[in-house]
């Protein structure tokens, strides 16, 4: 028989695009940029679809699973109005702790350029790196044998366009960040709220710089790598030095419905590490059901494999 494996070592909750925040009906900003559009289709269409009500009830389900590290893939805000950075970190604070919650920003938390004091620096203890480390991105967080490592793909874009990018400069950190995580053992795992696989979603909607960033896991390695941006659950996965990696997308954390592909989900990654070294990553997906205004297991309690 083979060896046992070891019981779970952490459980990773996974949730991305709660554009939880209120757009005032009545803002002068908006009629200056681009953000014109997105105020138009806020008040027309979106703030029936993305309801709060629903991260409430996300709120309820996690305190129930208890995960004990929470990753949060971008796109808390609508337009990155300031009152917007501000009340999406009130939801933070509920979802828990700096040490337990890790965030990283999307595109519509960049809709165009702000002021870090007006916008992401209201957000700074749930962006940043664990003391000591470099402030600049990617972010590493380190707890127990996870590395959470954190991508900035958010910028600023012209209307209609909503790509993300991560940069010569960034891509050189992040090689030599998990090269040295690698070396240290530790379970890898990816935040980037944009897709890196080519073809999951438009151009116009795309990582510009995906090939580099896949150039830099087939060296390097990652255990995992997880997204949001696409608003529905996909898996797909990446070349690594000797084994493919694990991409996962997650819908949107407070979409209200009724097409079951489309609305609100999250996953829970359970990891564990083999005997021979490496990890296993079995994910669980928990779904909201606007019949009953509550989430429950989609698919097995058990959970899927990911990765062994």
């Amino acid at each position: 028989m083979g060896a046992p494996r070891r019981r779970a070592i952490t459980t990773l909750g996974h949730i991305s695009d709660l554009h939880a925040t209120r757009v005032p009906f009545f803002a002068f900003e908006p009629l200056r940029s681009k953000r014109l559009l997105g105020w138009l289709s806020w008040h027309l269409r979106r703030r029936r679809r993305y309801r709060p009500a629903v991260l409430e009830a996300l709120l309820a389900d996690l305190a129930q699973t208890a995960p004990d590290q929470l990753a949060i893939t971008g796109d808390l805000t609508q337009i990155a109005l300031e009152p917007e950075f501000r009340e999406a970190a009130d939801w933070l604070a509920r979802f828990g702790s700096p040490e337990r919650v890790h965030a990283i920003p999307g595109n519509h938390d960049a809709y165009v350029a702000v002021p870090r004091e007006r916008g992401w620096q209201h957000w700074s203890n749930y962006l940043g790196s664990d003391p000591g480390q470099d402030d600049a991105y990617p972010s590493v967080r380190v707890r127990g044998e996870i590395a959470l490592v954190g991508v900035c793909t958010a910028q600023p874009t012209p209307p209609f366009a909503a790509t993300g990018r991560v940069g010569r400069e960034q891509l050189a950190r992040l090689d030599r960040v998990l090269e040295r995580l690698g070396g240290a053992a530790l379970c890898r795992v990816v935040l980037i709220h944009h897709p890196p696989v080519a073809g999951l979603t438009s151009r116009r909607r795309s990582l510009r710089d995906a090939p580099a960033l896949a150039e830099v896991l087939r060296r390097r390695g990652a255990e995992l790598v997880l997204h949001g941006h696409l608003h529905r659950s996909t898996l797909a996965s990446l070349p690594g030095p000797e084994r493919p990696i694990p991409v996962i997308g997650v819908p949107s954390a407070s979409h209200a419905g009724p097409d079951p592909a489309r609305c609100a989900a999250y996953h829970l990654y359970d990891i564990a590490r083999e005997a021979r070294g490496s990890f296993a990553i079995r994910r669980r997906i928990r779904a909201y059901d606007p019949a009953t205004g509550s989430f429950a297991a989609r698919g097995s309690e058990a959970g899927e494999m990911i990765a062994y």
